[in-house]
């Protein structure tokens, strides 16, 4: 036999040996799966404590699978998720290199239920505790660790676009799907009748019952796996608005919308990093919640078009991307880094613009004082904040809105310039209207600034607000001071307010605490201030008359008759400094004392430093201010709510409490 012949018989064997196997492999095929899956099931149960059941488990041809009778049961728990069938093809070319792509998937009879008996116990658990029991190889606490771990976020984009185009089918189709949220007090449940994807196209109607209110949605939108696309919009089906279920129950929120819709396509920029661009938008867009305003908040259309560099560490929005809401357009710029901490960077410059643009997009119940305003004129806006938390102390901060040939041609809701002219002032407490009085001479516990003495007008002054006829209503380095020490305590503590800050607050906006509320009081100090429409001195008068010095004590008389029985110009040094230091919390005047209505020793560097402010203002002599101590005498009402009834010392906080006094620095 020849080398050709041989070669022959040796090319039919092995096509013999290959069949065989083939043959085998076929024949075998459901018995092979079964043990994988069963294998592999079972890791899964020990791994996550659930139970995991099928009643079929087999090959549909060589590239088929079906699965019928599938449910997942946590121990102990409500049935998580269970199936009627699942049919779904591979392709059979990748499905030989051993990588599962899934072509078609058609299911029956879906449904997920996630069931929360209490606040404790509910069936979808093990969702969350999946990530404790992974193994913890390596001290995450170690320098070496910390300084060579990397968050990998690049990697992990790519992996999840794979295994998403990867399941996520050309063309299927899910029949009765069906999720449910149950709480006490609370039940959603989503119905998806039927959802069919042909090639790569989608368009369902989706049925939602939120405890008994019903709505009807359609959602459609594209899945390309060719190029890592994926669109997607909802809307209501008939004339109604979306309203998103589960935020209200969950964090009290309401919002609702006409349309929305976003688009995402992932690719690769270059080495290991991964680009991310796409658009989100929405119309007819209706929010509220008591933290963001008092007032529902409209905003009719917004869009942002984006381009998102993902690296090994960071993500990095360029700031070719656009924000648009209403009339205006903003190019942000944003980086997120993980090193060996987090550091966040986030910039917006605005060159010159039509003013108009700015006030005419201020979303409706967001800034209910300056609907209707009209202007004239250009504005520029720059705004930077970079941090570290790592290094807070490195924080920085820059915040700067530019005027260019700006006027106010008239006032929108609210007259801006009303406290040039008596008016009538509101005082708030937890929102609510308490008193309202007249801040002019009509009031005969109103005192112009001559009437007041100079010890209470510098006291307060030095004590809230040092700079305040030197600055146009902001002090960035106290901002930036007070977001540092919110960032170390990890709560709102501070909040960089100058005295025209806090007037403008007062007189224009409710207390509620609200997002709403500080942009507003923002954009209205800047108004005032950099307009001039209302002058230094007055804005002070008005101050001094209005803030609050103890239980219905409103400006500087009522608070000298308050504690000390006596006119507004006849204060001694050391009873303005006390006046002074209860500003910033005159609900906490009790603090202020011990027993014996002796004054708190903890006042006593206050004194000190308010009386070395005096001095370097020319209001006191160096001797005076060496006389200075916290010693007073309360002869007037307070004395009764001061030291009668319940003790004085009675819901004191902290020592160290009532040393955040925010003195700015002297210009």
């Amino acid at each position: 036999m020849n080398k050709k012949q041989q070669l022959k018989k040796g090319i039919i064997v092995a096509a013999g040996v290959l069949l065989l196997v083939l043959v085998t492999l076929f024949a075998t095929r459901n018995l092979i799966i079964q043990n994988y899956a069963n294998k592999r099931l079972l890791s899964f149960e020990q791994k996550y404590s659930l139970r995991i059941h099928y009643n079929d488990l087999r090959m549909e041809g060589l590239n088929g699978l079906h699965i019928e009778g599938l449910s997942v049961i946590p121990l102990n728990c409500d049935t998580f998720l269970k199936a009627g069938s699942i049919e779904v093809q591979f392709d059979f070319a990748r499905l030989l290199l051993l990588k599962a792509d899934v072509k078609t998937v058609t299911m029956h009879g879906l449904q997920v239920d996630f069931i929360k008996k209490d606040s404790i116990n509910s069936n979808f658990d093990f969702i969350f505790k999946a990530n404790d029991r992974a193994p913890k190889i390596l001290n995450k606490d170690s320098e070496d660790v910390k300084q060579n771990e990397s968050a990998h976020f690049g990697e992990n984009i790519r992996q999840t676009f794979n295994l998403l185009f990867s399941v996520l089918p050309s063309n299927g189709y899910l029949h009765d799907f069906k999720v449910s949220y149950q709480a006490p007090g609370y039940r959603l449940f989503i119905d998806v009748p039927q959802l069919k994807i042909d090639k790569d196209r989608f368009k369902t109607e989706i049925r939602a019952e939120e405890n008994g209110m019903i709505s009807n949605l359609i959602s459609e939108g594209v899945l390309s796996k060719a190029d890592r696309d994926i669109e997607a919009r909802l809307y209501s089906k008939d004339t109604s608005k979306v309203s998103l279920p589960f935020l209200h129950y969950r964090w009290g929120a309401d919002l609702k919308f006409d349309t929305l819709a976003f688009e995402v396509r992932e690719s690769k920029a270059h080495s290991d990093v991964r680009l991310l661009t796409g658009k989100a938008s929405v119309s007819g867009l209706t929010l509220f919640h008591y933290r963001i305003s008092p007032e529902i908040v409209l905003l009719d259309n917004a869009n942002f078009t984006y381009s998102m560099k993902v690296g090994d560490n960071y993500v990095e929005v360029d700031s070719s991307s656009q924000v648009h809401f209403n009339a205006l357009n903003l190019n942000p710029y944003l980086r997120v880094e993980k090193d060996t901490s987090w550091k966040v960077k986030v910039s917006v410059n605005k060159p010159e613009f039509p003013s108009e643009e700015l006030f005419a997009s201020l979303p409706k119940g967001l800034f209910s004082n300056l609907e209707g305003i009209k202007t004239s004129g250009k504005l520029s806006y720059h705004f930077l904040m970079d941090v570290d938390f790592g290094n807070v102390d490195s924080l920085k901060f820059q915040s700067s809105l530019t005027s260019h040939q700006f006027r106010i041609l008239s006032f929108g809701n609210t007259n801006l310039a009303k406290m040039n002219e008596p008016f009538v002032y509101t005082a708030y407490e937890d929102g609510n209207p308490v008193r309202s009085f007249i801040t002019g001479p009509e009031n005969p516990n109103f005192r112009p600034l001559t009437a007041i003495s100079p010890l209470l007008q510098m006291a307060v002054m030095q004590s809230e607000d040092g700079a305040f006829f030197y600055h146009n209503g902001f002090l960035p380095d106290a901002i930036r001071e007070a977001l540092i020490h919110d960032i170390k305590v990890k709560k709102f503590a501070r909040g960089g307010s100058t005295i025209s800050m806090q007037l403008i607050k007062n007189v224009f906006l409710s207390r509620n605490k609200n997002i709403a509320r500080k942009l507003e009081e923002a954009l209205i100090v800047w108004l005032i201030e950099g307009g001039r429409l209302t002058s230094k001195e007055r804005m002070f008068e008005v101050y001094m008359n209005i803030i609050e010095w103890g239980p219905m004590v409103y400006g500087a008389q009522e608070a000298s008759r308050f504690y000390f029985n006596k006119d507004a110009s006849d204060l001694t040094a050391n009873e303005a400094i006390f006046l002074a230091s209860i500003v910033p919390k005159p609900k906490r005047v009790k603090w202020s004392f011990k027993d014996n209505m002796q004054l708190n020793p903890v006042l006593d560097s206050y004194f000190r430093l308010l009386g070395e402010r005096l001095v370097i203002k020319g209001v006191i002599t160096e001797e005076d201010a060496a006389k200075i101590k916290p010693e007073i005498t309360i002869s007037g009402p307070a004395k009764d709510f001061l030291f009668s009834g319940a003790n004085a010392t009675d819901s004191v906080p902290a020592p160290e409490e009532a040393e955040t006094l925010d003195v700015f620095p002297d210009m």
